[in-house]
């Protein structure tokens, strides 16, 4: 062969030899995507999408889809993007609906915030999954925080946010630094919110967190002023609170501890701690102890600072212990807003007893629900008929009754012209859970954020700083009329005085147990004041 040839052929072989490796080493570096721009990381499909991916998650497939829908509707028109952060994949078919309902509640948000007035800008909503626990947060923030500084995306305000954790905190630590306005729309832990100054000097911890739900402290204070002294009376009541680190259960319990209680000494906390969030672990055999010891103690209302599974096994286990026939009242968080979900036939029979009597009825602070707000007005006007012989005129109803009452009906009306108008969004929004009315009044405080921040022409895209600045004016003439109550915002960006409603979880005598509403709870211990403005002092 002549030496050209060989050479020829010896560069032919290198050439294949190098492109293969190229070629291989590009398909290992390349990530594993779930679809284009998610990637799968841990078995878990993590990033931001708003053309209608389901991550996975068949329960939110027709409601994804309807977001992608609106986001195409206002593709041509003035808008800018907001994220709906939340873990979006469970093996547990009760969170899948938990789910569900936090993205029906977004999207329904977003329609109210588009049609509104018509003003500018509209919003475009994504999905941002950062996998279980928010364990994948850093990626996802990656994302946001290159969407934020994007033209094309012009991201605005991230909301969502459902678990009090150290990955969430980080997460909303981060986006607030690079300026990225965040409202936490479900978060009740008191360790993720900025502390409000009497002197408007103190700087926040996360410039540009709003909540629009209480913290763990209020709701704690909401409930004990409801009870009175039944839940103040230190030798029946008792602490069982979950070690493990969690802000949720460490704020909840710091609450609860810090309920001013009255007369002889009770018995000391109960500790247990879980594996998890989402796993029993060894709580069942802990909880067996604990309820002996409770039955031994005369405790009979139970402060419970822990997750809904863990408080779910430990109503079973008291139920369980024949304590001379007592009837205890299990007072949780807002996290309790789940546990009807996953209660069981046996279970409601195992709460019962053997009589049909209920031995063990759970109450919270739930951050919202349906029944709230025709309840107290119809009690409202029979008081104030008794007291005056005459019906109230319309300028005389109290308007935190009025007004959240007013949010709801439009809600009710939205749901009700989305079906008709044949939108599928997976099931109808079930508003006892609180989470549909919660993410949806996140949403339209959003909206009215943009709007207020939005200068010049149709076309001016606002600023991050601009939309963030805009949570401390929502108060006074500037509050929000949400459906969980009326949203104003303290100079932190808290909820100021964000009722409770006050609900059980009976098991009745018979049947399924039902879930019922007993009355609203205020932090202050009385109601917002006349247009909500917040007087000067509060911290």
């Amino acid at each position: 062969m002549p030496r050209w040839k060989k050479i020829l052929y010896a560069l032919l072989a290198v050439g294949t030899v190098t492109a293969c490796g190229l070629l291989l080493l590009y398909f290992l570096q390349k990530p594993d995507t779930c679809v284009d721009g998610i990637e799968r990381v841990d078995g878990e499909c993590v990033g931001v999408n708003g053309d209608g991916y389901d991550f996975g998650t068949p329960e939110i497939r027709d409601v994804a889809r309807a977001i992608a829908r609106q986001n195409k509707k206002i593709d041509d028109e003035p808008h800018v993007t907001v994220a709906v952060m939340l873990p979006l994949q469970s093996d547990k078919p009760s969170l899948r609906r938990q789910m569900r309902s936090d993205l029906q509640g977004a999207y329904l948000g977003q329609l109210q915030a588009n049609e509104g007035e018509g003003e500018p800008p509209k919003i475009r909503l994504v999905l941002a999954n950062p996998g279980r626990a928010y364990g994948h947060q850093d990626k996802v923030v990656d994302t946001l925080l290159r969407m934020a500084d994007s033209s094309e995306d012009r991201l605005r305000a991230v909301t969502g946010f459902n678990l009090s954790l150290d990955d969430t905190e980080a997460a909303v630590k981060r986006l607030t630094e690079h300026k990225v306005p965040v409202l936490a729309s479900r978060i009740s832990g008191d360790r993720i919110a900025n502390v409000d100054s009497t002197d408007g000097t103190a700087k926040p911890r996360f410039p540009g967190l709003a909540r629009v739900i209480a913290t763990n402290h209020d709701a704690a204070q909401a409930l004990a002023n409801f009870n009175g002294e039944r839940g103040r009376e230190d030798r029946k009541t008792v602490l069982v609170y979950d070690r493990r680190g969690d802000g949720y259960n460490e704020s909840l319990a710091k609450a609860f501890s810090g309920i001013e209680e009255q007369g002889p000494s009770g018995p000391a906390a109960m500790p247990f701690e879980s594996p998890a969030i989402d796993e029993p672990g060894s709580t069942g055999n802990q909880f067996t102890q604990t309820a002996n010891n409770i039955c031994d103690s005369g405790a009979e209302t139970v402060y419970f600072a822990g997750r809904t599974l863990h408080l779910r096994i430990f109503a079973l286990k008291l139920a369980q212990v024949d304590c001379a026939k007592r009837h205890y009242t299990i007072v949780a968080g807002s996290d309790a807003a789940s546990l009807r979900q996953s209660m069981t036939e046996k279970d409601w029979e195992q709460l019962r007893g053997e009589d049909g009597e209920p031995k063990v009825t759970v109450q919270y602070a739930a951050p919202a629900h349906p029944d709230a707000w025709r309840e107290e007005l119809a009690d409202w006007r029979e008081k104030w008929e008794a007291d005056h012989d005459r019906e109230p005129t319309e300028e005389e109803l109290p308007q935190y009754l009025t007004e959240p009452e007013a949010a709801l009906e439009t809600l009710k009306k939205l749901i009700g012209t989305t079906r008709s108008e044949g939108v599928n969004l997976g099931s109808v929004p079930n508003l006892e859970d609180s989470r549909t009315m919660l993410v949806h009044d996140g949403l339209v405080t959003i909206g009215k954020a943009l709007h207020h921040a939005q200068e010049g022409g149709a076309e001016a895209v606002p600023g991050r700083e601009d939309v963030g600045s805009q949570w401390s004016l929502f108060h006074s003439r500037h509050r929000v009329r949400g459906t969980s109550g009326l949203i104003c915002l303290t100079s932190g960006g808290n909820a100021y005085d964000k009722p409770a409603a006050v609900v059980e979880l009976d098991p009745g005598r018979e049947g399924r147990g039902k879930l019922k509403f007993v009355g609203l709870g205020w932090p202050e211990g009385r109601e917002q004041p006349e247009n909500c403005v917040i007087p000067s002092g509060t911290d």
